[in-house]
């Protein structure tokens, strides 16, 4: 009797649903359940689906008209059981907080290849030992370091603090003194979850190699073999920038260019994505083909094709091995093996294995001699993806990739397998058939991950479609193999070079178009998700009156607005951003930045990292962007958020001849300033005109914001000091206040008693950095805050912070809102 056809049989698909629904509801639980527990669920999940694969069991279950409910809720527990039991194994090795900020002599390997950062190295590290003051202690198997140069915060010439470090290579064992803390990132509403990044990466501790006069130097217990291929990377792109850097009388432009597409080039053999220039993502992002110049799927299934194509060809030549395994099954199992080598030798990114593992199971499906309709192949590459990271589902790039790829099995006859090499016929034929797919698929995935993309990015670009029809075949048939074909021939990378810029020079003017990208507020989970329908029907093979319908689900994504206050009342959002200032002010009608965070390093900044996204999620135009004052952790992201704000007036104490005269005319702001924004007063009490010729220090010209509804005011005073407290309380200037950005983040030489005593908050914010070097907010300090009632709401355990003059009494902190396990929360006394 033939084995029934896949399509007859159900039981795969309610499994699979049920093992990834089991997943992501795993996912959800803000605490971890006790080990016992997941373990018990996941035993008798597992239990009756081996009991419901057996014969018997099938015969009974048969019987029932739920046999499918049974299956889903099998599944669901398995999932949910297994991910919780890897999630609480891999919690149970986190960093004991007892020994952050503790000097740890620690000796182990460097299991990756070192990525350069500004003046130093930052490397990931497999400590074999740990000691603390002479008794082992025990620390996370893996953990990530930074290395700075000599100099690195003095304002050195970066290139030149990097030159002062040893060469530091993959596979190397040394020994050094370090200092670690938890993973902790900023937490913005919309914003990247570094904490959770760090979670699928296996990292549980960052940290400092320690450089100062009181601790050992660092020294290298010399090479090993292990680790292979990341030495090997590492070779290559080092290879990389040797060959392709131009002689040091090069012209400055011709030099800067040709190290931009190196980096592209190294990325595209390497997987090394930081060795792009920032600039050169920026314009990838805007013109959609990001995905073209990492290692990504799409790379590692043209890969996996061509090494396919290659072998079944060759395969066939030889009678004796297609008698003994059909050259279609070799071609199909090379393929994937030679593309999971690709993937390794890339850097195996989770993309990547994430790829690798879809083709796997695609190709043992094809193997199984059964006809597997598409939504069962779809689902089985998604579970089994799901099962290697269950924490994808958490990420963009997932349901980008998954969506993509089921919109085309579902719209296309890519569906069971059946796509075939187009007929024979003429070259030009079957180019024009080929260019023909390609421009419908584009159009299709375009079209369908439109608002999946607005929902995740905030934007999407408008020339995507014309831009991927260029870029596509250029990187793919060109660039990539060329840069991949420099390891074995180097005078290769010089042509990838060169196509590589000529690429981003089309991409170039393709961003500077006006229109080239749509930004649009984040939407809700359900507008999203009904967009994404929309879009996958408006694409579907079916009569045009029934594709147009989907154009009603794609409106509430598309003109989505976030609810504004009421006129008469206005909201503080104060960012999470590190180091620094940066207080988001919403009225009815308009908007105020008051700082801008800090600089993180020269090609980084809260700017362009935290408060461009936050404010384009928020769909904020801004009025005004007033800086407090020079100092880089107020004004370091000013650069970053006036280039996207050109509208926004700009409102400072910098001094002439500052960076922010060039981009922006400034208002210088003075005490005595006013006006009133939908019922909402806004006025500064400092500095005084006469302030900005007697001020010796730049924290003494810091504006001081008050804003205020009659009934419920804040008030916003960046790092003015003890002496410029006593100047405005002797003036007399209304200082009362519900909510106090506290003065200098919490420094000693501010926030005197007399001073909270006068503003007397009800909330005091602190932005400052986790564990940051400079302590704040001191411990006195705090204490000062709480001997008077005022409840400290600390960045670094509040995330961004929200508040309303609606609602006095509350305060939301973003860490708060949707916790989850993988979040880390300082423990109580771990701040300075």
């Amino acid at each position: 009797m033939p084995r029934p056809a896949a399509a007859e049989r159900p039981d795969m698909a309610w499994a699979l649903v049920g093992a990834i629904g089991g997943t992501g509801l795993q996912l959800l639980q803000p605490v971890l359940s006790p080990v016992s527990v997941y373990a018990a669920v996941a035993v008798a999940g597992l239990a009756v689906l081996l009991l419901r694969a057996t014969r018997r069991a099938r015969l009974s279950f048969g019987r029932l008209r739920a046999s499918g409910a049974v299956l889903l809720l099998a599944a669901l527990a398995a999932g949910w059981g297994a991910t919780g039991l890897r999630a609480a194994w891999f919690a149970a090795d986190a960093l004991d907080p007892a020994l952050e900020g503790r000097d740890l002599a620690m000796t182990g390997t460097v299991v990756a290849m070192p990525q350069r950062a500004e003046a130093g190295l930052r490397l990931r590290f497999a400590p074999d030992t740990a000691v603390l003051e002479g008794a082992p202690v025990r620390v996370p198997p893996l953990v990530d370091l930074g290395w700075h140069g000599a100099g690195a915060f003095g304002g050195a010439d970066p290139l030149a603090a990097q030159a002062s470090l040893p060469d530091v290579r993959a596979g190397d064992r040394w020994q050094w003194t370090v200092r670690l803390k938890a993973p902790h990132g900023t937490r913005n509403p919309h914003g990247f979850d570094y904490e959770l990044w760090a979670w699928e990466q296996g990292v549980q501790a960052t940290g400092t190699v320690r450089v100062a006069a009181s601790a050992p130097r660092p020294r290298l217990l010399g090479p090993t073999w292990r680790y292979p291929v990341e030495r090997a990377r590492q070779a290559v792109r080092d290879a990389i920038y040797a060959r392709l850097a131009l002689p040091g009388g090069a012209a400055p432009d011709t030099a800067d260019a040709r190290r931009r597409a190196a980096g592209v080039v190294a990325a595209l053999v390497t997987g090394d994505q930081r060795a792009i220039d920032r600039a050169d993502w920026d314009v990838f992002r805007a013109t959609g083909v990001a995905h073209l110049v990492s290692i990504s799927g799409l790379h590692v299934t043209m890969f996996a094709w061509l090494a396919a194509a290659v072998i079944g060809r060759l395969w066939r030549r030889s009678g004796r091995l297609c008698r003994a395994v059909p050259a279609q099954h070799a071609a199909l199992l090379g393929g994937v093996a030679l593309a999971a080598g690709y993937a390794l030798f890339s850097g195996g990114g989770l993309p990547a294995q994430r790829t690798v593992c879809m083709l796997a199971v695609v190709a043992l499906l094809r193997l199984s001699g059964r006809r597997w309709p598409w939504p069962q192949v779809w689902l089985a590459a998604c579970a089994a993806v799901v099962a290697l990271d269950p924490w994808a589902l958490l990420q963009a790039g997932f349901w980008l990739s998954f969506v993509a790829v089921g919109v085309l099995f579902a719209t296309d006859s890519i569906a069971g397998g059946r796509r075939v090499t187009p007929a024979a016929g003429t070259f030009h034929s079957n180019v024009g058939r080929w260019a023909g797919r390609l421009l419908r698929e584009q159009a299709v995935v375009t079209l369908a991950l439109t608002p999946l993309t607005l929902l995740l990015f905030g934007q999407a670009s408008a020339v995507g479609l014309v831009a991927n029809l260029v870029a596509i075949p250029w990187m793919t048939l060109l660039v990539t193999p060329l840069a991949m074909g420099g390891v074995v021939l180097p005078v290769l990378w010089d042509a990838a070079a060169w196509a590589v810029q000529a690429m981003g020079g089309v991409l170039a003017v393709m961003a500077a178009w006006p229109w080239a990208t749509v930004a649009r507020p984040a939407a809700p989970a359900w507008a999203a998700a009904a967009a994404v329908l929309g879009g996958a029907l408006l694409c579907m093979r079916l009569p045009v009156p029934l594709r147009l319908l989907g154009l009603a689900p794609l409106l509430p994504a598309l003109f989505w607005q976030p609810p504004r206050p009421a006129p008469g009342q206005f909201e503080l959002l104060a960012a999470d951003i590190g180091q620094g200032n940066a207080v988001l002010v919403r009225t009815a009608g308009h908007s105020l930045l008051y700082d801008t965070g800090p600089r993180y390093s020269a090609d980084s900044d809260a700017g362009h990292r935290v408060l461009v996204p936050l404010l384009q999620a928020l769909g904020e135009r801004l009025d005004t962007v007033v800086v407090s004052h020079r100092d880089t952790d107020h004004a370091g992201g000013a650069a970053a958020v006036l280039a996207r704000q050109p509208q926004a007036t700009l409102r400072s104490s910098v001094e002439a001849g500052h960076p922010l005269q060039a981009l922006r005319p400034i208002d210088s702001c003075t005490a005595g300033q006013h006006w009133d924004w939908d019922g909402v007063r806004f006025e500064f009490l400092h500095p005084a005109a006469a302030d900005y010729t007697a001020a010796a220090k730049s924290n003494a010209l810091s504006c001081v914001l008050r804003i205020s509804t009659g009934s419920a005011t804040a008030l916003l005073v960046g790092d003015i000091e003890a002496a410029q407290e006593d100047a405005l309380r002797s003036a007399g200037a209304p200082l009362a206040a519900d909510v106090l950005l506290v003065p200098h983040h919490g420094s000693r030489t501010s926030s005197t008693a007399a001073f909270v005593d006068a503003v007397a908050p009800r909330w005091a914010i602190v932005q400052a950095g986790y564990r940051n070097r400079f302590g704040h907010p001191a411990p006195e300090v705090a204490a000062r805050y709480a001997a008077r009632g005022a409840t400290l709401v600390a960045s670094p355990d509040c995330g961004a912070a929200r508040w309303s003059s609606a609602a006095p009494g509350r305060m939301a902190c973003e860490r708060r809102v949707a916790p989850h396990y993988w979040q880390h929360l300082p423990q109580p006394g771990s701040l300075p």
